[in-house]
């Protein structure tokens, strides 16, 4: 029987060896953490959203300039067959009120429990503890190991070594200087989904940190997103900074810092918001004015007197007609990137033109990639778990049909 090595316990390598396994291929998962698929417990720490239910154009626009990359992988595994392979093994599926996808129980320890109880039935071996340092003069792969140094002959591998977020979870990037050492392309890692480094007041670091802006409309350039974010000791995060990131990533990276435009009350105009903000505040304080005047949180009002204060002017000058228009037009400095290894996932990795068709290494032959070691990023929503699980799936298929023609 052909022996397969999957390298990575990840959702990619794990769906990689379920598609390697029913092929008929021997198939042994190597992993460098003590057990599999770390990151994928954490990532259903709060909910495990599995995939997203919009309609798949709109779907694949999320991958951005990656989406022809992965548009045939994805429509091979699409997100109704992802539900699918869920309820298979128990865990049947439902569509959240923001069309998000998640498991019934909401986790992700029993739908991992089910699947490693599925792939061991399956004949699929998994060696731990096991950190794949490369390939030897003969091509046998090798692993650093409790027990010493070890080679390994495959007919074929797999690499689902993940990007370079969360290292203590087994994602460090650490396969880039391998790879690179080969001649493979690889576009530098960077922080995805990530949260950004403001330089708060400490009157305002100290009242407001953990405090969420609710119902807002973040901008950068051309792009606008509605959502919620996070104000953090050192900055912003959150699901609508997560949706920025690329932009907001690039535009700090290349000019040291960007400008995000907050508007606390997306939905009311300057007009209306200036009638609000025209009546008799009398005896009450400015906070508690804006506060009932125009439905504002604290930490908006927060937001506001940050921006006041970068102006050089107290807020407590400025005209209705000033004040609605801060309400939806509050500039935030973004002066840095939080770090990689804080992020929720990584941009950049193995080049697409690196890639045949098969997901195989144009100069590795007989070894295939997938998951986020690929250059392709999304925002969060079920996206980066369903193009995980779809490279894994289309690598696999890929080393299927090079064993066979070979």
């Amino acid at each position: 029987m052909t022996a397969v090595a999957v390298i990575g316990a990840g959702p990619a390598g794990l769906m990689a060896a379920e598609v390697l396994a029913r092929g008929g291929a021997r198939v042994t998962v190597y992993d460098a953490m003590p057990s599999a698929g770390r990151k994928f417990l954490m990532a259903g720490r709060g909910g495990l959203n599995l995939t997203h239910s919009e309609p798949l154009p709109l779907f694949m626009a999320r991958y951005r300039e990656a989406a022809l990359r992965l548009q045939a992988a994805i429509e091979a595994f699409s997100p109704e067959a992802l539900r699918a392979w869920s309820e298979a093994l128990g865990e049947p599926t439902f569509v959240g009120t923001s069309g998000r996808v998640f498991p019934k129980a909401f986790k992700a320890s029993p739908l991992l429990r089910a699947w490693l109880r599925r792939l061991d039935a399956s004949g699929v071996r998994f060696a731990f503890r096991h950190r794949w340092t490369g390939w030897d003069g003969e091509g046998r792969l090798l692993f650093r190991t409790p027990d010493g140094e070890a080679a390994v002959v495959a007919n074929a591998t797999v690499l689902a070594l993940g990007g370079a977020s969360w290292p203590r979870l087994g994602s460090d990037g650490g396969w880039v200087e391998r790879l690179a050492a080969r001649g493979v392309v690889i576009s530098k890692l960077r922080p995805a989904n990530s949260g950004f480094i403001v330089a708060w007041s400490d009157v305002f670091r100290d009242r407001f940190e953990g405090q969420p802006l609710k119902g807002v409309a973040l901008t950068v350039g051309a792009h606008t997103v509605r959502g919620e974010a996070m104000i953090t000791r050192g900055g912003i995060e959150g699901g609508a900074i997560y949706a920025l990131s690329a932009e907001l990533r690039e535009a700090v990276l290349g000019l040291g810092q960007a400008t995000l435009m907050i508007a606390l009350r997306p939905d009311l105009d300057a007009a209306a918001l200036t009638t609000r903000l025209s009546g008799t505040r009398g005896k009450q304080s400015l906070a508690n004015f804006l506060r009932k005047a125009a439905q504002l949180s604290p930490v908006g009002i927060g937001l506001m007197q940050e921006a006041a204060i970068a102006s050089g002017r107290p807020l407590a000058t400025f005209l209705p007609a000033e004040l609605a228009h801060l309400v939806n037009a509050i500039p935030v400095q973004l002066t840095g990137v939080a770090p990689i290894e804080r992020a929720i996932s990584t941009a950049g990795g193995i080049k697409f033109d690196e890639l045949d068709d098969n997901f195989m290494l144009r100069k590795q032959p007989g070894v295939f990639a997938a998951g986020e070691m690929l250059d392709w990023e999304a925002p969060t929503g079920g996206y980066l778990l369903q193009a995980s699980f779809a490279t894994g799936a289309a690598a696999a298929k890929g080393v299927l049909r090079w064993l066979g023609s070979s």
